[in-house]
């Protein structure tokens, strides 16, 4: 069996204003009705592929799960980060969790944000690695370059390499080149791009951070050992995590490791690292334009519109070479020449601390998600979905009252002393201070408007009596 392993806690800020911080690309719906790391998930499932395991942060814990669920993937462990600390102490603590079962395991890494259009070619990439992989060696999988690309780092063959599709020799690694010498090597033909997609047995990758990283492995295996089991989720543990250095899984292992093979694969792949790339891989029109949404292109030629709004037409008139992408509250325009750099807006709003540069409008939690639709100085207005089955916490607050009114479904409340059911048009006052509930026991998405009043309408004025999220007190919703 191959076992699959999802690193699954970027915050791809070069696809802003639809990946954020809060909630980054991969969980989103780019170019088919599955998320990014929906359609990773499938492509490293079937016959043959155990149960994924992935590797995020407490943040995206629950998404992960119910995105698996939706697509009818049952996941294996879900490994949580206390922080990100680059891929090589990811990669290692889910290598040292498989190994306590199984040292010969044979583990498959892959990013979950990439795009690869053709699942069996893939799948028969990943077979061709198998024969190197009994040998010992750690395999990466390199993708045949269709043109010179500057935001890649690539992989160097053994000049002797015949061109075939079997494991090969690796040389080196190299950098995100210059425009000219990444058209030299494209030239050469003996350089593939870098995919960051690994296949190894788990006592290859242990022996070769022991032997290339060995700072890295008392403080993962005690994060491993000492992390706590936390609603069917591993919390690695703080205190030996924050010890391990923060870097690449490609700075600290494969570029020193000798027994390094890359396999050609020559199907299409994306790593979808700007808004050029969706460009690329989306369906575009003859003059090369691309809409998604509520966008209309007018005498427009190589360009995207993407408009992730129900509420905001984007209208595009006489562009050339536009990104342009909208939000409900953010709207991208770049120069398709610049998408590489859109991380420096997110830079630019960082510093002036402006809260669309790292968090969205609707904010996701484990039983559904809300949005602020108004606030003023002694006042919000929310709308609050709440997934089926799933409730709020027992909690109240110092500062604000709530009016809940039911809009959609069916509502069980908490308040007080007082249990009941609060039917669509119906509503309930939940007064300063009073213990309080929500819960949506029905099969349907439950939907209602939220109105709080008072001093303050944070989202860090709550205490928690309980929660079946085992979430701390001043965790939000």
């Amino acid at each position: 069996m191959i076992h699959p392993i999802l690193l699954c806690g970027g915050s791809g800020t070069r696809l802003w204003p639809l990946s954020r911080k809060t909630y980054p690309k991969q969980f989103a719906s780019l170019l088919s009705e599955d998320t990014l790391f929906q359609a990773s998930a499938r492509r490293m499932s079937g016959e043959g592929f155990a149960r994924p395991i992935v590797v995020t942060n407490t943040d995206f814990r629950f998404i992960v799960t119910e995105q698996l669920t939706s697509v009818g993937i049952d996941p294996g462990a879900v490994l949580i980060e206390p922080d990100g600390r680059n891929t090589a102490p990811a990669v290692l603590a889910a290598a040292m969790y498989i190994a306590n079962e199984d040292p010969d395991a044979v583990l498959l890494v892959a990013p979950s944000d990439h795009v690869v259009p053709d699942t069996e070619a893939f799948h028969a990439a990943v077979h061709r690695g198998i024969s190197a992989v009994e040998t010992g060696q750690l395999v990466t999988f390199g993708i045949t370059p269709d043109r010179p690309e500057t935001g890649y780092g690539y992989l160097q063959l053994d000049d002797e390499w015949d061109g075939s599709d079997g494991p090969a020799p690796l040389t080196r690694f190299i950098e995100k080149p210059t425009a000219d010498k990444a058209e030299e090597m494209v030239k050469a033909g003996t350089y593939l791009w870098n995919s960051g997609i690994f296949l190894f047995r788990a006592r290859d990758i242990l022996e070769a951070f022991e032997a290339h990283a060995p700072g890295l492995v008392d403080p993962i295996r005690e994060a491993v050992i000492s992390g706590a089991t936390d609603l069917g989720f591993l919390r690695l543990a703080q205190g030996p995590w924050s010890e391990a250095e923060s870097i690449s899984v490609d700075y600290a292992v494969m570029e020193r490791a000798p027994n390094l093979s890359a396999v050609p694969f020559k199907g299409g792949w994306s790593d979808l690292g700007g808004w050029d790339a969706v460009w690329r891989e989306g369906q575009r029109d003859e003059r090369g334009v691309g809409t998604s949404g509520a966008a209309t292109a007018i005498d427009c030629a190589d360009t995207l519109l993407r408009s992730e709004s129900e509420k905001l037409e984007l209208v595009g008139l006489g562009l050339e070479n536009i990104v342009a992408v909208a939000t409900d509250d953010a709207v991208l325009v770049a120069d398709m020449s610049r998408a590489q750099d859109v991380k420096q807006a997110v830079a630019a709003l960082t510093a002036k601390n402006v809260s669309q540069a790292t968090a969205f409008a609707k904010d996701h939690r484990p039983w559904g998600w809300f949005e602020s639709l108004a606030v003023g100085g002694r006042f919000q207005v929310k709308r609050i979905h709440v997934h089926p089955g799933a409730a709020l916490s027992l909690q109240s607050h110092y500062h604000r009252s709530e009016h809940w009114i039911v809009v959609s479904g069916t509502a069980k409340v908490v308040v007080g002393s007082e249990d009941k059911l609060v039917a669509e048009n119906e509503s309930v006052y939940i007064p300063l201070g009073t213990k309080h509930r929500l819960e949506n026991p029905g099969k349907v998405p439950m939907v209602l408007i939220e109105v709080q009043t008072g001093s303050y309408v944070g989202e860090d004025d709550i205490v928690r009596y309980e929660d079946r999220y085992a979430r701390g007190q001043g965790a939000k919703g």
